[in-house]
């Protein structure tokens, strides 16, 4: 090993010490985010129980005032995601030359911009 290889002890203990503090960050927030998804469900829920009211008792329009604003229904509208096979289904109504098609969904394909970042990803032991 030459010296350009050889890590000072400090940045060594430096590095362990980030390798630790990054493992119990990915334990605090896997555990932020199931309690995030427990909540989320359980708006969800009360989220369709007041709609079901507010439907059965015609109150579509009322507005609810609470503490720091107000509640009311509305209609959202959810689009379907913008795929390959969407595109390809509508140009294909547009287009009548298959060949076409096809080029034109392989240029899409080919052409779309790609980012890289490295990242760390923890993989979990099995506890067996």
């Amino acid at each position: 090993m030459n010296n350009s290889q050889i890590i000072p002890v400090s940045q060594k203990q430096e590095f362990v010490q980030n390798i630790q503090k990054w493992a119990l960050l990915d334990v605090q927030l896997k555990k932020i985010n199931e309690k995030t998804k427990e909540y989320r469900d359980y708006k969800h829920k009360l989220s369709e129980s007041i709609c079901t009211y507010l439907h059965e008792n015609n109150l579509q329009n009322t507005k609810i005032e609470i503490t720091n604003g107000e509640i009311k229904l509305y209609d959202k509208k959810d689009y379907s995601p913008l795929t390959f096979t969407y595109i390809e289904d509508c140009l294909a109504k547009l287009i009548t030359d298959k060949s076409q098609v096809d080029f034109i969904i392989q240029y899409l394909r080919d052409n779309r911009e790609v980012t890289s970042s490295p990242e760390l990803r923890r993989t979990m032991k099995n506890n067996a």
